[in-house]
Order: C-alpha cells, then structure tokens, then sequence
C-alpha cells in the first residue's frame, strides 16, 4: 500500500479514536468500555464510520446486510442504504415475531442465544456483517452460523472498533474481517 494512503487511513483511525470516549470500570471493576456515543453524536464522525464500514463493498453485489443486536443495529442500516442492500437484524431470543433460527453460543462465563427470522436471507444472498465491536469473535461466529444456516454466503465481517488483546479474528478464519479503530 503507498505511504500517502497508509497515513490517511491512520490519521482518519485517530480522528475516530478520538471521538471515543474511554468509561473505566464500566460495567464493572477492571473493565475499560469503550463508548461510541460521543462518536455517534459527532456529524462528521459518522459519516466516516459508515463511509468506512461500506467502502470495500461498494459494487460488490451485496444483498443484505447484517446487524447484530444492539449497537449494530445503529450501523448496518445505514451501510446497507449504502450499498443498495436489504438490512436484517439478528436478535436476542423471543424479539422476532415470525418462525426464527437460533444458535447457541459460548460466552466467557456460560452461555446466549440469537436468532434470524427463517425467512431473512435467501439462498446464495451475499451478505455482509456489521456491528460495533469484536471482542472474542464468539458472537460474530454465532450470526456466520445462523447466516449458513439459512445457506446464506458471508462475504465479510466490518466492525467499528476491534480489540485486538482478545484475538476475536482467531474465531472467524477464512472470511474477510475489517475494523475502523483497533486498541
């Protein structure tokens, strides 16, 4: 990659980074969150996180992408506006109205579940990923399984911020996996 685009795309990762406001002990003792409010609130922010989470996929030929609850929800809309795409929501249990799919999934201490209406993704669709943040992979890795379930392709994960200490890419190999801002 040229020098001159290496440093753009770090100096837009400072500008973002500097958008997110660092809350310790939130939401207990020891943990460091990362709060994209104050990046969300910020007009110009915003547009470069949703320009940045579509730009690798535009005329792509994605057919829906996929938001994974809550925060996702916030951005994959918009992406997918971006991209002419459909929007889906992947959600906790018992929030879909219509015959779900679900998967179960490990969580550092026990265990979650999400859900896809049956009906969301059709055969072969392309789809693309979208949430807030990797952490462990484990939830991505759940909504890549719900995707295949309903024999859906992902062509890729965008996340806004990744954690790279936690070696969340570790749990998604093979699939293209980008993020706007890495601690």
């Amino acid at each position: 990659m040229p020098p001159l685009i290496v440093e753009l795309k770090l100096l837009a990762m400072n500008h973002l980074k500097g958008l997110i406001r660092e809350v310790p002990d939130f939401p207990k003792p020891g943990i460091l969150f990362y709060d994209i409010t104050t990046l969300l609130k910020d007009a110009h922010g915003l547009k470069a996180v949703i320009d940045g989470l579509s730009a690798n996929y535009h005329g792509q030929g994605i057919d829906t992408v996929v938001g994974i609850e809550a925060r996702g929800f916030i951005f994959a809309p918009a992406v997918a506006y971006a991209l002419s795409a459909g929007f889906v929501p992947v959600r906790k249990p018992g929030k879909l109205p219509a015959a779900a799919e679900r998967v179960e999934y490990q969580l550092e201490y026990g265990t979650d579940v999400l859900e896809i209406h049956r009906d969301a993704v059709e055969i072969g669709s392309r789809v693309l990923i979208v949430d807030d943040v990797l952490a462990t992979g484990g939830t991505a890795a759940a909504v890549i399984k719900l995707v295949r379930q309903l024999k859906g392709e992902v062509v890729g994960l965008q996340f806004v911020i990744e954690l790279d200490f936690l070696k969340g890419r570790e749990k998604l190999p093979g699939l293209k996996v980008q993020s706007l801002v890495q601690y």
